[in-house]
């Protein structure tokens, strides 16, 4: 279909879509890539890779070594299911019930498995040392910082680390890359109103913390529109909210979680001291206080400029300037690739799954399904970076 895809890797294509299937028919939730951990590691080790297991509790890294040179570079994939019950009606669909790979984590790990084969033939020249990271719990814990603190980059070092995701709406094929900040950060906060329950026939004799609560719901849209400057990226969204239990009772406390997203560092951390601050006050304001927990998930995912830079002058170089799509934004989306590039200069870049029916359906969507026809492009560029770094 793409004219650019090494000879080589389409002659394996078929294979590699019918492991592909079998992914997506037996999905694992994060820190539960128990089979596909073993899948993977069993064809790495028959094309001649060394094999490390149990990072992160489910990852593991595949390594190669051609030739003398220092050199070293990463490729990530992730490779966890989300929990939502399939509706594509695919003869290949989830064999487990409200299991499903609906954000393309299989197509993920099946290109980097495409490229793997390659690099380890004699067809793949370079001179440097490749790890390829088939990272867990991407969706839910954060596998990528679970990793890292299994030692990651001390263990496996690189000199630059790639990723890639597949993007339904951009045409099948085509590439996006976007320097700097990419992708946003998410937190969620979790906010207690306390007040003074009772009778719901004398509110008089109780301090309503649904009241205070309410009230705090509307002062927190004021955060993003009054305090953060006009163009920043910045979401504070209300998507819980609990008290209560009968309707003639005044609930001692009322709880909501909120999720908190930046496309900045310092924009995220004004975004939690305002919180902090209105919550507080909004809550002493109606003789209530308020307590936060904050989780911190995902910080900003940053593309460094460099290998931004190379990667897409490389795309452009090979593949020809009609592959590679000049209108990519930055995203509220989060994605903990971002802790590996906090550690190690690299970028994440977009391969896109099409614009019509299953490939083109939204990511976490029930309908959706990865797009095999762009397995081979994605591996042919991982493979090509390689050989360009490696050099």
């Amino acid at each position: 279909m793409f004219d650019y895809v090494i000879p080589e890797i389409r002659e394996n294509e078929q294979q590699m879509i019918a492991l592909r299937r079998h992914l997506h028919a037996n999905p694992e939730l994060s820190l539960e890539e128990f089979e596909t951990s073993a899948l993977v590691a069993e064809k790495l080790i028959e094309w001649g890779y060394q094999v490390t297991r149990d990072l992160g509790k489910t990852g593991l890294v595949g390594t190669l070594k051609k030739g003398d040179s220092p050199k070293a570079i990463g490729l990530r994939a992730d490779m966890d299911a989300l929990p939502i019950l399939e509706e594509t009606g695919l003869s290949y669909q989830s064999r487990v019930a409200g299991k499903m790979h609906a954000c393309g984590h299989d197509g993920h790990t099946t290109i980097l498995l495409s490229a793997a084969r390659y690099l380890a033939s004699d067809a793949c020249q370079f001179n440097g040392t490749v790890h390829l990271i088939f990272q867990p719990a991407e969706e839910a814990i954060g596998g990528a910082e679970l990793m890292i603190k299994d030692g990651l980059f001390e263990r496996f070092p690189c000199d630059a680390v790639y990723a890639l995701h597949n993007k339904p709406g951009l045409p099948a094929g085509k590439f996006g890359f976007y320097a700097g900040h990419f992708m946003a950060s998410a937190d969620t906060v979790k906010i207690t109103v306390k007040g003074k329950g009772g009778h719901g026939a004398h509110p008089y004799n109780t301090v309503d913390p649904i009241i205070a609560a309410s009230a705090l719901v509307m002062s927190l849209q004021s955060i993003v529109s009054r305090n953060v400057r006009p163009g920043e990226v910045a979401v504070v969204t209300v998507g819980t909210f609990h008290a209560g239990f009968a309707s003639n009772v005044i609930p001692e406390t009322a709880v909501m979680e909120l999720t908190v997203r930046a496309m900045k560092p310092e924009v995220r951390d004004l975004l939690i001291q305002r919180i902090h601050e209105i919550s507080q006050q909004t809550a002493e304001a109606y003789g209530a206080s308020a307590s936060l927990e904050v989780y911190e998930s995902y910080p900003v995912l940053t593309n460094s400029e460099k290998q931004t830079a190379e990667a897409k002058a490389l795309a452009i170089k090979l593949f020809g300037r009609d592959a590679v799509e000049d209108n990519i934004q930055p995203s509220n989306g989060s994605e903990d690739f971002a802790f590996m590039l906090e550690k190690t200069p690299g970028t994440y870049f977009l391969l896109g799954n099409d614009g019509e029916g299953k490939q083109g359906c939204s990511l976490h969507n029930p309908g959706y399904d990865f797009n095999d026809a762009i397995i081979s492009a994605g591996a042919s560029f991982f493979v090509r970076l390689v050989e360009n770094h490696c050099r």
